[in-house]
């Protein structure tokens, strides 16, 4: 019986970590600070878009998020301060670019500390829409009307870990040495992707339909 019910929760697991691991604004900002704030800002930055994920899947598993997802001014609210969100970020990405010598990243800020980080990684993911309509996806697949009474547990649990492996994954990889030293010879050039990357993600949320 529980193997069967893992077997069950295996889409759940695999369709979140497509879902994770996939580039995107969170992962970007992730790599940013990696490269110009150190392993440890990252791993805080990461540790709240794990954290604003997990918030949205407990309002799926609850039905708030879907109550949410039928009212199309609450989502279009949340749509418009994602997008705005990132083109502010795409701005302090250009700035970062176009200033020598200064260490800022588009995703932190020299002076962000620990909790700044923390909260913008949550602001990062509790702006994006289409987390509130994947999170309803995964529920779907995993909570059924036999499922066992652990089920939400199990989730919850399962996907927080891979959040963590995933986010934090970027986090470590990019706070390497040879990264922070490819983010100092090019930096303008990295924050200059960033910036555009960040316009784009912007501007299409702006102008999707969800």
């Amino acid at each position: 019986m529980v193997i069967e019910h893992l077997q069950q929760l295996l889409p759940v697991y695999a369709t979140y970590l497509i879902a994770t691991a996939s580039p995107g604004p969170s992962n970007m900002a992730i790599m940013g600070v990696a490269m110009s704030q150190g392993r440890s800002s990252a791993l805080a930055l990461a540790l709240g878009v794990t954290t604003g994920s997990m918030f949205w899947a407990v309002l799926a598993a609850t039905g708030i998020s879907a109550l949410l997802a039928s009212y199309a001014d609450a989502l279009f609210v949340i749509k418009i301060a994602g997008g705005l969100y990132l083109l502010y970020l795409a701005w302090k990405a250009a700035r970062s670019a176009l200033t020598a010598g200064r260490p800022s990243s588009a995703a932190g800020g020299a002076a962000s500390n620990k909790w700044q980080l923390y909260r913008r990684g949550v602001l990062l993911h509790l702006t994006n829409p289409k987390a509130v309509l994947a999170w309803i996806a995964i529920m779907s697949l995993g909570l059924r009307a036999n499922s066992p009474a652990y089920s939400f547990q199990a989730i919850i649990a399962g996907c927080a870990m891979l959040g963590v492996l995933v986010f934090g994954g970027y986090a470590l990889v990019f706070s390497t040495p040879l990264m922070v030293r490819t983010y100092q010879k090019s930096k303008r050039w990295i924050e200059g992707i960033l910036s555009v990357a960040f316009a784009y993600a912007g501007i299409r949320l702006l102008l999707s339909k969800t």
